[in-house]
Protein backbone atom coordinates (compact mmCIF):
# COMPACT_ATOMS: atom_id res chain seq x y z
CA UNK A 1 0.00 0.00 0.00
CA UNK A 2 1.40 3.43 -0.86
CA UNK A 3 2.26 5.74 2.01
CA UNK A 4 0.28 8.93 2.60
CA UNK A 5 1.52 11.91 0.58
CA UNK A 6 2.11 14.89 2.85
CA UNK A 7 2.16 18.29 1.15
CA UNK A 8 4.29 20.73 3.09
CA UNK A 9 5.21 24.35 2.51
CA UNK A 10 4.55 27.87 3.66
CA UNK A 11 1.00 29.18 4.01
CA UNK A 12 -0.30 30.25 0.64
CA UNK A 13 1.89 27.80 -1.28
CA UNK A 14 -1.14 25.92 -2.58
CA UNK A 15 -1.16 22.84 -0.35
CA UNK A 16 -4.96 22.72 -0.22
CA UNK A 17 -5.74 23.86 -3.76
CA UNK A 18 -3.09 21.72 -5.44
CA UNK A 19 -3.70 18.92 -2.95
CA UNK A 20 -7.33 18.53 -4.02
CA UNK A 21 -6.33 18.42 -7.70
CA UNK A 22 -3.50 15.99 -7.01
CA UNK A 23 -5.73 13.68 -4.96
CA UNK A 24 -8.25 13.66 -7.80
CA UNK A 25 -5.50 12.92 -10.35
CA UNK A 26 -4.06 10.09 -8.22
CA UNK A 27 -7.55 8.81 -7.32
CA UNK A 28 -6.88 9.19 -3.61
CA UNK A 29 -8.83 10.89 -0.83
CA UNK A 30 -7.79 14.43 0.15
CA UNK A 31 -7.32 15.40 3.79
CA UNK A 32 -6.62 18.93 5.04
CA UNK A 33 -5.24 18.72 8.59
CA UNK A 34 -6.39 22.28 9.37
CA UNK A 35 -9.97 21.39 8.36
CA UNK A 36 -9.79 18.24 10.49
CA UNK A 37 -8.64 20.30 13.47
CA UNK A 38 -11.52 22.76 12.98
CA UNK A 39 -13.99 19.84 12.98
CA UNK A 40 -12.40 18.43 16.14
CA UNK A 41 -12.33 21.69 18.14
CA UNK A 42 -15.60 23.17 16.90
CA UNK A 43 -14.17 26.63 16.27
CA UNK A 44 -11.91 28.38 13.80
CA UNK A 45 -8.15 28.11 14.16
CA UNK A 46 -8.06 31.88 14.68
CA UNK A 47 -10.43 31.54 17.65
CA UNK A 48 -8.46 28.60 19.03
CA UNK A 49 -5.17 30.53 18.73
CA UNK A 50 -6.77 33.45 20.58
CA UNK A 51 -8.13 31.31 23.41
CA UNK A 52 -5.42 28.69 23.83
CA UNK A 53 -2.27 30.00 22.11
CA UNK A 54 0.11 28.59 19.53
CA UNK A 55 1.60 25.85 21.73
CA UNK A 56 -1.80 24.22 22.27
CA UNK A 57 -2.53 24.48 18.54
CA UNK A 58 0.81 22.86 17.61
CA UNK A 59 0.08 19.95 19.97
CA UNK A 60 -3.31 19.44 18.28
CA UNK A 61 -1.64 19.64 14.88
CA UNK A 62 0.88 16.95 15.85
CA UNK A 63 -1.92 14.69 17.09
CA UNK A 64 -3.85 15.25 13.85
CA UNK A 65 -0.87 14.30 11.65
CA UNK A 66 -0.47 10.99 13.44
CA UNK A 67 -4.08 10.02 12.77
CA UNK A 68 -3.25 9.55 9.10
CA UNK A 69 -0.22 7.24 9.33
CA UNK A 70 -2.07 4.42 7.58
CA UNK A 71 -4.04 6.54 5.11
CA UNK A 72 -3.40 6.21 1.40
CA UNK A 73 -4.32 9.86 0.82
CA UNK A 74 -3.00 13.27 -0.17
CA UNK A 75 -2.67 15.24 3.06
CA UNK A 76 -2.28 19.02 3.25
CA UNK A 77 -0.44 20.03 6.41
CA UNK A 78 -0.43 23.39 8.14
CA UNK A 79 2.51 25.59 7.12
CA UNK A 80 4.23 25.26 10.47
CA UNK A 81 3.47 21.58 11.08
CA UNK A 82 6.84 20.22 9.87
CA UNK A 83 8.72 22.69 12.09
CA UNK A 84 7.51 21.60 15.51
CA UNK A 85 8.26 18.60 17.71
CA UNK A 86 9.58 15.71 15.60
CA UNK A 87 6.87 16.23 12.97
CA UNK A 88 9.13 16.39 9.91
CA UNK A 89 10.99 13.26 10.89
CA UNK A 90 7.65 11.53 11.55
CA UNK A 91 6.22 12.66 8.18
CA UNK A 92 9.28 11.35 6.33
CA UNK A 93 9.19 8.01 8.14
CA UNK A 94 5.45 7.46 7.79
CA UNK A 95 4.70 9.08 4.46
CA UNK A 96 6.04 10.71 1.35
CA UNK A 97 6.80 14.42 1.86
CA UNK A 98 6.45 16.90 -1.01
CA UNK A 99 7.63 20.47 -0.47
CA UNK A 100 5.71 23.02 -2.55
CA UNK A 101 8.47 25.60 -2.82
CA UNK A 102 7.74 29.25 -3.60
CA UNK A 103 9.82 32.40 -3.25
CA UNK A 104 9.09 34.89 -0.47
CA UNK A 105 8.02 37.42 -3.12
CA UNK A 106 5.55 34.99 -4.74
CA UNK A 107 4.15 34.11 -1.30
CA UNK A 108 3.83 37.79 -0.40
CA UNK A 109 2.00 38.51 -3.67
CA UNK A 110 -0.37 35.61 -3.05
CA UNK A 111 -0.94 36.20 0.67
CA UNK A 112 -1.45 39.94 0.35
CA UNK A 113 -4.39 39.12 -1.95
CA UNK A 114 -5.86 36.40 0.30
CA UNK A 115 -8.35 36.58 3.13
CA UNK A 116 -5.96 37.37 5.95
CA UNK A 117 -8.62 36.82 8.62
CA UNK A 118 -8.33 33.08 7.87
CA UNK A 119 -4.62 33.22 8.70
CA UNK A 120 -4.36 34.24 12.36
CA UNK A 121 -0.62 34.79 12.31
CA UNK A 122 -0.93 37.52 9.63
CA UNK A 123 -3.76 39.60 11.10
CA UNK A 124 -2.96 43.28 11.60
CA UNK A 125 0.27 43.39 9.61
CA UNK A 126 0.98 46.24 7.17
CA UNK A 127 2.23 45.24 3.69
CA UNK A 128 5.84 45.92 4.74
CA UNK A 129 5.43 43.97 8.00
CA UNK A 130 3.84 41.12 6.04
CA UNK A 131 6.74 41.05 3.54
CA UNK A 132 9.36 40.99 6.32
CA UNK A 133 7.40 38.40 8.31
CA UNK A 134 7.15 36.04 5.31
CA UNK A 135 10.86 36.41 4.52
CA UNK A 136 11.87 35.72 8.13
CA UNK A 137 9.50 32.79 8.66
CA UNK A 138 10.36 31.19 5.32
CA UNK A 139 14.08 31.42 6.15
CA UNK A 140 13.36 29.86 9.56
CA UNK A 141 11.24 27.03 8.11
CA UNK A 142 13.22 26.17 4.95
CA UNK A 143 15.62 23.80 6.80
CA UNK A 144 12.58 21.69 7.74
CA UNK A 145 10.80 21.96 4.40
CA UNK A 146 13.88 21.01 2.38
CA UNK A 147 14.09 17.67 4.17
CA UNK A 148 11.12 16.51 2.07
CA UNK A 149 11.52 13.53 -0.22
CA UNK A 150 10.61 15.74 -3.18
CA UNK A 151 10.87 19.51 -3.62
CA UNK A 152 9.00 21.10 -6.52
CA UNK A 153 8.89 24.61 -7.88
CA UNK A 154 5.19 25.19 -7.13
CA UNK A 155 4.67 27.80 -9.84
CA UNK A 156 6.46 25.93 -12.61
CA UNK A 157 5.56 22.27 -12.10
CA UNK A 158 2.47 20.89 -13.78
CA UNK A 159 0.00 18.68 -11.98
CA UNK A 160 0.81 15.85 -14.40
CA UNK A 161 4.56 16.15 -13.75
CA UNK A 162 3.99 16.17 -10.00
CA UNK A 163 1.69 13.13 -10.17
CA UNK A 164 4.25 11.27 -12.29
CA UNK A 165 7.09 12.09 -9.88
CA UNK A 166 5.04 10.89 -6.92
CA UNK A 167 4.01 7.69 -8.71
CA UNK A 168 7.66 6.94 -9.51
CA UNK A 169 8.84 7.38 -5.93
CA UNK A 170 5.93 6.55 -3.60
CA UNK A 171 5.41 2.84 -4.09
Amino acid sequence: MPKPIFLIGYMGSGKTTLGKKLANRLELPFIDTDEEIVKQIGMSITEYFGQHGEDAFRALEREQLRKFADSAAVISTGGGAPCFFDNMEWIKTNGYAVYLQMSAKALFDRLSQSKLHKRPILIGKSPEELRVFIEEKLTEREPYYTQAHLTIDQLNTSLETLADLINQHNK
